[in-house]
């Protein structure tokens, strides 16, 4: 279940990123394997999370491969260490929308955020094939460890709006 998209004008997010290069088949043992290792390199650095964990697509590609970055806020300064490296989610106005449900309905939402900017006439900064986006974002806002039932997860999907 997704709410209505709406238009919000976001601030830059200063962040800690794991850049990884996945297929679709691939992308859920990358996860399992990042996030860990991203927080894991937060707390040698002694930095805390500034907000709740979001995976970043660079260039997309669902039957072959895509550029994404697994990634948290960060308040202070990310020193580049192994595979984690500092990034900035450009600020703007971004199209967002509220999935509540399995992460396997974020295609659908994705989708829905799409056809929505569409009818509305709001452009999406991308690449004219739609592969390559700067800011297009999911928002882990729940913690399945600490929420098991899937159909309380909430993601936010963003996308940055071309101005």
């Amino acid at each position: 279940m997704s709410a209505e998209p709406q238009i919000a004008q976001r601030p830059p997010v200063a962040y800690a990123g794991l850049p990884l290069t996945v297929t679709m088949a691939s992308f859920p043992a990358a996860i399992d394997a990042g996030f860990p290792e991203l927080f894991g390199t937060l707390g040698q650095q002694g930095l805390a999370p500034a907000g709740p964990p979001f995976i970043r697509y660079h260039v997309l590609d669902m039957d072959g491969e895509m550029e994404v970055e697994l990634a948290v806020p960060v308040a202070g300064e990310i020193t580049a260490a192994g595979r984690v490296r500092p990034g900035l989610l450009p600020g703007g106005r971004y199209v967002t929308l509220l999935h509540t449900g399995p992460y396997d309905g974020l295609v659908a939402a994705n989708a829905a955020v799409q056809d929505w900017a569409a009818q509305q006439g709001v452009t999406l900064e991308s690449s004219p094939d739609e592969r390559t986006w700067p800011g297009r974002v999911e928002h882990y806002l729940t913690d399945p460890s600490a929420e098991p039932d899937a159909s309380k997860w909430q993601t936010e999907v963003a996308y940055l709006i071309s101005d």
